[in-house]
């Protein structure tokens, strides 16, 4: 069996070293991350030879006066940004600790998993962990993902943004279907049948662009061979679209189990319009290499359907 260089490398390399490379990162400039630092500038550049050499790869090119990140240099860069996020749980957790509680949760979740799975999750685990502290965020996939890579959060429910899957696991819920909702006394609300040119005579709320949603979306814009509407309205809160709904004629689309439920309290209707493109299975993702702290795996556990797969 192969050993593993992991030891040595440990052995090689400084905490110095990586605080280096991340805010070479952040600042984009050498000089620039070194007086963060409170490094001179010859000092930084040693360091960074030193880093190089204890990883065997070069990670910047001269580009001009600066520094270009080369391939190894991304990846060294993401897998240290990693590190940063899970030196952040563990600061957290340990704090948590020490206050004489269970620690504390950060969660990210788009609105589907919210209204049900969720909230009975969490009504769970506060039975078995009383004193645990959890902060809950509700937005898009791509920006809950952003969120857990820098280590802002624990968790997130919700899609896989592309290229997500590099430094995360996600096991997956469930499906997700959409519905196209208005306010309950808008033109189309009790019409038999909507057909898509309808509803480009009125103005629509749309999430960001390059969240799931939205790139829904503009695939069924574009297969019906139609421009978004001008005067967007973008917003990820479901509060907000909510109250714009009410106030006027606008168009929105919300996860079906969320419409559901507005509209059994009167407070908006879906309307008779199918959308084509669905979005895909929501779920777990965690960040790869970052061991959940126990209230997290009990979590996990109540999320999960039985013997969820994870995919990497």
């Amino acid at each position: 069996m192969a050993t593993s260089p992991t030891p040595q490398l440990l052995n090689r390399m400084r905490m110095r070293q990586v605080a280096l490379l991340l805010a070479i990162g952040k600042s984009g400039t050498l000089r620039a991350a070194a007086a963060e630092l409170g490094m001179t500038q010859p000092a930084a550049t040693k360091m960074l030879h030193e880093l190089e050499n204890a990883l065997g790869h070069a990670l910047f090119v001269r580009a001009g006066r600066g520094l270009k990140l080369t391939e190894s240099g991304r990846c060294t860069l993401g897998y240290f940004e990693g590190l940063q996020g899970s030196l952040d749980a563990l600061t957290r957790e340990l704090d948590g600790i020490e206050q004489g509680g269970s620690g504390k949760l950060f969660i990210g979740s788009i609105m589907a998993a919210s209204p049900e799975l969720l909230s009975e999750s969490l009504l769970r685990l506060r039975e078995t962990y009383p004193q645990l502290a959890i902060e809950i965020m509700v937005d898009t996939s791509d920006r809950l993902t952003d969120a857990l890579r820098r280590g802002d959060l624990d968790l997130v429910i919700g899609r896989v943004p592309e290229g997500a899957l590099d430094d995360m696991e996600f096991k997956p819920v469930a499906d997700e279907a959409l519905s196209v909702v208005t306010g309950p006394t808008h033109p189309l609300a009790h019409k038999p049948r909507v057909a898509f040119a309808d509803l480009l005579d009125h103005p629509w709320i749309l999430q960001p662009r390059g969240s799931p949603m939205r790139e829904v979306l503009e695939q069924e814009f574009r297969r019906n061979k139609a421009r978004l509407p001008r005067g967007l309205i973008e917003t990820s809160s479901i509060l907000t679209t909510m109250n714009l709904l009410v106030r006027s004629d606008m168009i929105a689309v919300i996860p079906a189990e969320v419409a559901a439920r507005y509209e059994s309290h009167g407070m908006l209707a879906c309307i008779r319009y199918a959308v084509r493109q669905q979005l895909g299975v929501f779920g777990c993702l965690t960040a790869r290499g970052r061991p959940p702290s126990p209230p997290l795996a009990y979590l996990l556990s109540l999320l999960l359907p039985p013997q969820a797969g994870s995919v990497r």
